[in-house]
């Protein structure tokens, strides 16, 4: 299972992750297109010092959502959030986190229950450019073959830098029983997963954290995969119907 995963944040600043990088045949939002902010205006990017990192999607004017893998077991003190914008390192508004709340059965081996609260010292402004995405509600489910948008800054190449305009990417939700039998296990009921068996689309590095939207409703949370894009080899997000009720006892939303 380990040598299975990888984690689709910035390997060099995947924060907390001890996982190596696997080979991969790009490293961005594989076969997706140049987005613009006002389509996706919930899409946030998580830096790091200033520096992009991960992604993450507004859920309320003071909290934001992303993986556990991008932020567990760090300060918040050195996070903020870029909204706004599709350009990922300059444009619309930054937002200093200050309070994180990772899953408390967030699981670095496997790679469940990643999802994390970011809360922001200053709210969001409401906008055309910025706009909460809805959310499932807890144990909402999402019917196998519909089709879902990622979102994200992933890299432009395999460990090059981030995309510096917004892509996005969509992908068809794959049921969990052929997920797990395409990964020889390991998929569980807090995961989806979305993607096409010939391969060719997908999340990839600098993606985690960002969204995956169906039904206009957050769906998932970019998490891992097999390289990326890769034939027989689904994208898999955090599922998060499954996470409604914690979201909602740590955040009130």
């Amino acid at each position: 299972m380990l040598k299975a995963v990888v984690l689709l944040c910035l390997v060099a600043s995947c924060l907390g992750s001890a996982l190596p990088p696997r080979p991969r045949l790009d490293g961005r939002i594989v076969g997706g297109s140049s987005a613009d902010i006002k389509n996706f205006p919930y899409q946030l990017s998580l830096q790091s010092w200033g520096s992009h990192i991960c992604g993450a999607s507004i859920i309320s004017e003071n909290w934001a959502l992303t993986a556990a893998h991008c932020v567990s077991g760090s300060s918040a003190s050195r996070f903020s959030l870029r909204a706004g914008t599709s350009t990922r390192g300059s444009g619309g508004s930054v937002h200093q986190a200050s309070q994180i709340i990772a899953h408390p059965n967030y699981d670095l081996r496997t790679i469940d229950y990643d999802y994390a609260l970011i809360k922001v010292s200053s709210p969001f402004s409401l906008g055309s450019n910025v706009a909460i995405v809805a959310l499932p509600s807890q144990g909402e489910a999402v019917a196998d073959g519909t089709n879902s948008v990622v979102t994200g800054w992933g890299s432009t190449s395999e460990g090059g830098w981030s995309a510096s305009t917004l892509q996005q990417v969509t992908v068809p939700v794959v049921s969990n029983s052929e997920c797990n039998s395409a990964y020889g296990g390991g998929i569980t009921d807090r995961m989806i997963c979305a993607g096409y068996t010939a391969g060719g689309k997908d999340a990839c590095q600098g993606d985690s954290g960002g969204p995956l939207v169906a039904n206009g409703k957050l769906q998932g949370i970019v998490s891992w995969g097999y390289g990326c894009a890769q034939p027989n080899y689904p994208g898999v997000y955090s599922r998060v119907a499954t996470a409604r009720d914690w979201i909602k006892s740590n955040s009130g939303i």
